[in-house]
């Protein structure tokens, strides 16, 4: 007899709580991965705030550019937080267990925030976009209104989009064990333990993921090969090397977080497994969000020269 049929009839209650296994079968080296993530957490909690006060303290860096970059490295602060405080408290305690509604809360977080990464990466393609083809034009086209507009359609499209798919994801009956072969509430870890036929919510899922994770992607896409061709024009070797300079660090991070989005969420439920679901979920959770304050300060010189510089008048006054 099968879940639902079990459901049905009575027999087979419903869940109140999820218990997460993903590392249940390394009980040795759960200490080890705790300080491990742990430095991982600090480190990018740490990086993402010296980059907001480094560019909030340096006037030069009040453009555009800078502005998304503040919410990047605020989300991207928020991301990894819905994620791995409550993954390194699992790591210390047995049983290792959530209730439905802390698990549909952290997937309320996680999903808003990833959708709006999705957005905010595509208006700072943007933003590079019209910096290099349009220069003549950047400072009207991005203008304060403009960002501010940009950077909230990004917020609102996350919040709406993920409010409304989480909340359909949780209207499921969830029964039996009620384990998750994950370290966290993701979209299909859960879904797997619904005891109905889910074909047609993987199927909208799908649709969703389809629509608001590769609209943006394409847009960027497109951006890009619009400022490759413009870049190929440019007369200079220098000028090249210098408009490809102001877009390198975007397309790193574009690369990292939009490779494993796409890896996961546009597969079909059969192709996920407990292994690639937790390898993948590691890299844009944990290392994605850790790399990035190291992409846009080892690979940005205004950056790099307005920490020295806020570095170097802290030391000042602390000498005076």
């Amino acid at each position: 007899m099968s879940d639902s049929e079990l459901m049905r009839n009575g027999s087979l209650p419903l869940c109140t709580e999820f218990t997460l296994v993903a590392f249940s079968s390394l009980a040795e080296l759960q200490l080890v991965l705790f300080f491990v993530f742990l430095v991982i957490y600090l480190f990018t909690v740490g990086g993402n705030l010296i980059i907001i006060c480094v560019i909030w303290a340096t006037p030069s860096l009040h453009t555009p550019m800078y502005f998304f970059l503040i919410n990047l490295s605020f989300l991207e602060m928020c991301y990894i937080s819905s994620v791995v405080p409550q993954m390194l408290v699992h790591l210390l305690v047995h049983p290792k267990t959530i209730s439905v509604g802390a698990c549909a809360a952290q997937m309320y977080v996680f999903t808003i925030l990833g959708l709006t990464e999705c957005c905010l990466l595509a208006a700072m393609a943007y933003d590079r976009f019209v910096a290099i083809c349009y220069p003549l034009h950047y400072t009207l086209r991005m203008g304060p209104s403009v960002c501010l507009k940009l950077a909230g359609a990004s917020w609102m499209t996350g919040t709406v989009v993920e409010s409304v798919q989480t909340t359909w994801i949780f209207t499921l009956p969830f029964c039996g064990a009620g384990k998750i072969q994950h370290f966290f509430c993701d979209i299909m870890p859960v879904v797997k333990l619904a005891c109905v036929d889910t074909s047609q919510n993987e199927i909208v899922l799908f649709i969703v993921s389809l629509i608001f994770i590769m609209s943006p992607c394409l847009f960027i896409l497109c951006s890009y090969v619009r400022i490759l061709l413009t870049i190929l024009r440019i007369p200079s070797a220098a000028g090249r090397h210098k408009a490809f300079s102001t877009c390198s660090s975007h397309i790193l991070v574009v690369s990292l977080f939009y490779g494993t989005a796409l890896f996961t969420y546009l597969q079909p439920k059969s192709s996920h497994t407990p292994d690639t679901d937790k390898a993948t979920a590691l890299m844009y959770t944990v290392v994605t969000p850790a790399l990035n304050p190291v992409i846009y300060t080892l690979r940005n010189k205004e950056v790099k020269e307005a920490f020295r510089k806020v570095t170097q008048r802290k030391l000042l006054r602390q000498m005076d």
